[in-house]
Parts: structure tokens; sequence; C-alpha cells
């Protein structure tokens, strides 16, 4: 498979709407920043959740993910085609874990995951050059939302 090409998802199929992030991976700049920008309001919606719920929810969505990200990569014959964005909505869920909801610490979260998401650090550039499938598809926004929560925690966002 390649890196990108002009396989289109069928939106009409669940998997690829879910994969495509409900349609914000088809924008035609920049689908990453619009795929975290979709995952904001299911953040706002999950935020006030007991921990373990979130925690949980994100969980199933990870492994929904290696799912969704694999089939649908497999489908339009191309690895971790740019409209996949399903990685970047758990990814940004990750980096906002514990976070209090404001819209500053939003703003954080979503600016320093897209910097970890777009500058791959090591080892996340690294994995996403050496690891195939959903799982590659989704361990480097993982890692991403690791980092950039990271951060949040060091500046004392984070309430745990």
């Amino acid at each position: 498979m390649t890196k990108q090409g002009n396989q289109r998802p069928n939106l009409r199929n669940p998997i690829h709407l879910l994969a495509f992030g409900f349609g914000s991976g088809t924008a035609p700049v920049a689908p990453g920043t619009f795929g975290t920008l979709a995952a904001v309001p299911l953040y706002l919606f999950m935020a006030p959740l007991p921990l373990p719920l979130y925690l949980g929810i994100t969980l199933a969505a990870f492994l929904l993910g290696i799912y969704l990200c694999g089939r649908t990569s497999r489908d339009l014959g191309i690895h971790d085609h740019s409209g996949i964005v399903w990685d970047e909505f758990v990814g940004f869920w990750v980096t906002m874990t514990a976070v209090p909801l404001g819209w500053e610490e939003v703003l954080a979260g979503f600016v320093l995951f897209r910097l970890f998401d777009i500058l791959k650090p090591w080892p996340i550039g690294w994995l996403d050059r050496r690891m195939e499938g959903g799982l590659g598809i989704m361990l480097d926004d993982l890692l991403a939302g690791v980092y950039a929560w990271v951060i949040l925690y060091v500046s004392g966002m984070v309430m745990l």
C-alpha cells in the first residue's frame, strides 16, 4: 500500500464514516486538524463523566479504531490515508484525560496534541514509519496524546 493516493471513502459505509471522523477527514486541507476539531464536541460530552468511564470510552474507541482504521486503510489501498482521523479523535481524548473543562484547557490540549501529532518526536515518528495496519495508525496518535497530556500535567492543568 502507498502512503497517499486518490482513493475516496464511501461515507455511507459506517466503518469509513467513523474512520473519516464523521466526514471531517474529507477536508481538502489539514484533515488531521479538522478531525481533531470534530473530536472536541464529543470531548465536551465526555469531560463531565467519571474518570473510569471516560478512560473506558477512550480505551474502547482506541480498540475500535484499530479495526476501523485498518479496515478503511485496506479498503482504500492506502496505508494511513490522511483523511483517516479516528486516531486524532482518540489522541485528543487521551490528551484531555482528567483535564478540567474550560476553553483555555481545550485550546491548550488541542494545540499541544496537534503539535506532537505533526512533529512526531521520537518514538512517535519511528513507530509511524515502521508499524502497519490499524494498530500502527492508532499508536502514533495515542503517543502524541500521551506527550501532550504530560505537558498539561506538568503545567498543572490535569486534575487527578
